[in-house]
């Protein structure tokens, strides 16, 4: 009996004593490094490439793990190795506490392939961290009549937020086909209906904005003979941009401020089609033959399916500016 105590005693206290030193071993383990990592979001991805399109913005989340407090990160985006961007961000907890991150959103103009590198520089709390670099390509996208998916998207979208009328989302129908006529009017463009890489350029630098002449003249239309444009505006903001004809040079259009004095819907028998007339005979109607130049009798036509939503926007005693 006396054995049996004694063997226990000792098992007894072997135990007690591992408890502490497993203790003292796992107080002793060195804490996990101090991580920096990127990751690229609102990219497509094909197998391990990332692209985007030209004028798209994307996303970069930046996080360090662990969660450090007053802690900043260097953000650097590099195309064929020159610097094109950077920015110094405070890094936030997350919402488990477990880590700290920035989210940074970016846009590239052009094409190419942008490298995303992001540093923490040492502070008295943590060492110079460097994250692990990430590319991204740059696509430079184009579209034409028949087109569909994202690319049209973006591109309906862009032009939709400078007043410009595009048709079904995602589809480069006949009404899309117009507005990138009616945008590349407007920025002195060749004059057709395609949306080249040029198109999506000149939408990624802010181009395509139609300048109101006349903000004063609350709701009125102001017709650019120079770029054979007509812009819906109601005091200083363009609701909407449409193509147009105006008067070849045998029978001009007559310019200066004008009133809309008479509506006529419907037909009639020279073919104009639901008119708003300015000054005697001339009106803004709808016509078959909208040509990409002047080529009216000095009246400003418009294609047969913009004629209606016009006509139903504008109402008698409307200011017609006119000028080139």
């Amino acid at each position: 009996m006396m054995r049996r105590s004694t063997i226990s005693l000792l098992l007894a206290g072997a135990v007690m004593a591992a408890v502490p030193a497993a203790a003292a071993a796992q107080s002793t383990r060195a804490p996990a490094a101090p991580k920096l990592s990127i990751t690229t979001e609102q990219v497509r991805v094909s197998g391990k490439r990332a692209s985007a399109l030209v004028g798209q913005q994307w996303r970069v989340r930046v996080v360090l793990r662990p969660l450090v407090a007053g802690q900043t990160a260097v953000l650097r985006f590099y195309r064929n190795g020159r610097r094109v961007q950077a920015a110094q961000l405070p890094l936030a907890p997350s919402p488990t506490g477990r880590s700290a991150f920035f989210v940074f959103t970016f846009t590239s103009p052009t094409g190419g392939r942008i490298v995303v590198k992001a540093t923490h520089f040492a502070t008295p709390q943590l060492p110079t961290i460097k994250a692990k670099a990430v590319g991204v390509t740059i696509v430079t996208p184009s579209a034409r009549p028949g087109s569909r998916g994202p690319v049209v998207r973006m591109l309906q979208s862009a032009l939709a937020r400078r007043g410009y009328v595009v048709g079904q989302p995602g589809l480069y129908d006949a009404r899309t086909a117009r507005a990138v006529l009616a945008f590349r009017k407007v920025t002195g463009m060749a004059r057709t209906e395609i949306a080249g890489a040029d198109v999506f350029r000149r939408l990624a630098r802010g181009g395509g904005q139609f300048r109101v002449r006349f903000p004063s003249h609350g709701k009125h239309v102001e017709a650019d003979l120079s770029r054979q444009v007509i812009a819906l505006i109601r005091d200083a903001n363009v609701e909407r941009i449409y193509p147009v004809s105006s008067g070849k040079p045998s029978t001009p259009t007559i310019r200066g401020h004008f009133r809309v004095y008479s509506k006529a819907f419907g037909t009639n028998a020279k073919g104009m089609y639901m008119s708003s007339y300015f000054i005697r005979g001339f009106a803004i109607h709808g016509y078959p033959s909208v040509p990409f130049f002047p080529a009216s009798h000095g009246c400003l036509r418009v294609p047969m399916p913009d004629a209606v939503p016009i006509y139903n926007w504008l109402s008698r005693g409307d200011i017609v500016d006119v000028y080139a």
